[in-house]
């Protein structure tokens, strides 16, 4: 066992595992470790805490320089040492009485990655990217170091992170495998070009919201949060458990009235007479996100007419559904005959033998959903009507289905625990790396902030502003993944919250010293979480090569920058434009909109001249506004010579469907 691990256990037995406790010698934090990384051409901090009072001195083999000073009264101490080019390994001498010899350090560029779960999306854990196998066989990169911190959050800022392995590791396939594919294909990227060593901190959790992962001192200045952020300050465990239940009462109470599918308290859309013109038709079992609901939580209704042959008159019969997220209430001919609560709960109910009789009856379930897949997601073969004497009839194919209440508008109570709470990620996993040197940040977040996307125009630069001054670095690089394209293709334009977070990520491009990698085409339709996570790392690295390795090459497609009407149509101005605007595997670009006055959008023709798109349509005379790619999963070809994508835009200013959503 080395020094640095008998010093963590030491730590671990003291008072708290994420703080500092009082020790007879030098204790560290867990950032600092043999194989570790350190930023080039900078002064880097190392820190610790040891007995009040007591003299530390450091020394390192790439410079004779010996630094020294003194642990204050709290036994902190912090000393800044001058890092030369890149090169290595090195080792890092740490000196009370007791020596402590950190090695086997390599100065380089070292970046952090977070987010969400596109972030965390392993090389090969619980799921895995293209080609996982080979690309394991081919991790061979001892120059290439990975610090994987695990999921905290915590109300107050943390002095320490509790890090995976022990420390730093070096790049392997046993030691890569867990590891964030994107921030492994990232560095292996610029790596390969330029040979510089990579530190990579990978702190990111997936399903968690931006501002999670954002200061106090920056949320307290945003009013929306600031009821939220009070629980997280103010609450205790058993104090927000009280608040949540007397909440939850109240919104149980009044959700019943805000859904129109109840009239006075009566299941007016399970009435086997109402009108259903207007409804809609869903392709049953499957959960809705994925069927004409995307990004959808709230209250469905479904509605199904069956015939009760006269063999059966007279019977029980049991009804089926399979599972159903998350609970439902289930009704035969307008009345109850089952209500359970559980997305992982079997439904089977009983229709009484008194209430069966030949003819057409209608079987009608309400659903209600959190969060995340709605619907009902059994196999096909758990859904029918089945006799005591198994004779079964399929319930599985057409339903007619009406939404009942959007929680967007109606959002219900959340309790005050877990990592979605304003500040909690900031405070156990990135706080803790702030005093550490580092070259810049990428990111990749926004599908749970999706729903609010509007918000998030504000949310991102403020979280990027945040994190530059956190770490004293207001030019330091933030490079970014706009969402890709998910759920099912969207042939029609329409209103789309995940268009709207894109736009917003595009916003964020107004700071200095911020890249956008597009991947509008890398998506997958069918799975939040798509393989090709090395074009995602290459184009991250595309942006840091040209930005901040000296490298003349193309790193972004064609962004939009100005328009002008001419006439009946408008001509779409870009910029990077590198070899030319193509339309990828086709004669004329596709994925354009263009609207009037009315704001009411129709798919447009359009044509490359140059460096410009000239889009038109014969249903919209007076063209004034023009959207490129705006849907959830869209379909669009637009590119340059470079083979990049052109980022998904709008030139209106029109509101935005998800304005109103905090």
């Amino acid at each position: 066992m080395n020094t640095i691990r008998i010093l963590r256990n030491s730590l671990i037995i003291g008072l708290t595992i994420f703080g500092f406790s009082a020790q007879s010698k030098v204790v560290l934090p867990s950032v600092f470790s043999d194989n570790m990384v350190l930023q080039q051409k900078t002064t880097a901090a190392i820190w610790g805490k040891a007995d009040a009072g007591k003299t530390i001195t450091i020394n390192t083999t790439w410079s004779t320089k010996h630094y020294t000073t003194t642990a204050d009264a709290n036994g902190k101490w912090k000393v800044m040492l001058a890092t030369p080019a890149y090169g290595g390994p090195y080792d890092i001498t740490i000196n009370d009485g007791d020596e402590i010899t950190l090695k086997n350090v390599l100065i380089g560029e070292v970046w952090v990655c977070s987010g969400q779960s596109n972030m965390e999306f392993p090389v090969s854990g619980w799921s895995q990217v293209v080609n996982y196998k080979q690309e394991l066989a081919d991790a061979q990169y001892p120059n290439i170091r990975l610090l994987q911190v695990e999921h905290a959050d915590s109300t107050v800022p943390l002095d320490d992170a509790k890090i995976s392995g022990g420390g730093w590791q070096q790049c392997n396939p046993q030691t890569v495998a867990g590891f964030s594919a994107v921030a492994y294909f990232f560095a292996r990227d610029i790596y390969k070009k330029i040979g510089i060593p990579i530190g990579l901190i990978h702190t990111s959790w997936g399903g968690t919201i931006i501002e999670a992962w954002t200061s106090e001192q920056t949320v307290k200045q945003l009013p929306d949060f600031t009821a939220r952020l009070n629980k997280v300050k103010t609450l205790n465990k058993e104090q927000s458990k009280a608040v949540y239940d007397q909440e939850m009462a109240v919104w149980q109470k009044e959700y019943l009235i805000k859904d129109p599918g109840y009239k006075q308290g009566m299941p007016q859309w399970a009435a086997p007479t109402i009108d259903t013109t207007g409804w809609s038709t869903m392709l049953l079992p499957t959960e809705w996100e994925t069927a004409g609901l995307p990004d959808f939580d709230g209250i469905v209704w479904y509605r199904k007419k069956v015939n009760i042959p006269e063999e059966w008159a007279g019977k029980d019969l049991q009804v089926s559904l399979g599972t159903i997220d998350d609970n439902d209430v289930t009704f035969f001919n307008g009345e109850k005959i089952g209500e359970t609560n559980g997305f992982n709960v079997l439904r089977n109910y009983t229709i009484p033998a008194d209430k069966v009789k030949a003819g057409e009856f209608v079987l009608c379930i309400r659903v209600l959903d959190g969060a995340g897949g709605g619907g009902l997601n059994s196999d096909k073969s758990k859904l029918y009507l089945q006799t005591t004497s198994g004779a079964r009839m399929a319930l599985n194919g057409n339903w007619d289905y009406k939404i009942g209440l959007d929680f967007k508008d109606y959002p219900m109570p959340q309790l005050n625990e877990g990592p979605n709470r304003p500040t909690v990620l900031f405070n156990a996993m990135i706080n803790p790396f702030i005093q550490y040197a580092i070259k810049g940040a990428i990111w990749y977040q926004g599908e749970s902030n999706a729903a609010k996307a509007h918000q998030y125009r504000e949310l991102f630069p403020a979280m990027i502003k945040d994190w530059r001054q956190q770490w004293n670095n207001r030019k330091m690089p933030f490079y970014f993944v706009q969402l890709a394209n998910f759920f099912p293709v969207s042939y029609q334009p329409a209103a789309s919250a995940w268009a709207e977070l894109r736009d917003a990520q595009s916003g964020a491009l107004a700071l200095p010293n911020t890249g956008m990698a597009v991947a509008i085409d890398i998506g997958d339709g069918a799975d939040i979480h798509p393989k090709n996570k090395q074009e995602v790392g290459h184009r991250l690295a595309l942006i840091a090569l040209a930005k901040n390795y000296g490298e003349k090459i193309p790193y972004s497609g064609p962004v939009y920058s100005s328009y002008k009407i001419e006439g009946n149509s408008i001509s779409i101005q870009f910029k990077c434009v590198d070899g030319g605007l193509v339309a990828k595997n086709a004669k004329l670009p596709t994925g354009f909109f263009i609207a009037g006055a009315d704001q009411k959008f129709y798919w447009a023709d359009a044509v490359i001249s140059g460096d410009k798109v000239i889009v038109s349509s014969p249903r919209v005379s007076k063209p004034v506004a023009v959207r490129y790619a705006w849907a959830n999963n869209p379909v669009c070809n637009l590119y340059n010579g470079a083979g990049l994508p052109a980022s998904p835009f709008r030139t209106d200013s029109w509101v935005d469907s998800t304005a109103t959503r905090k």
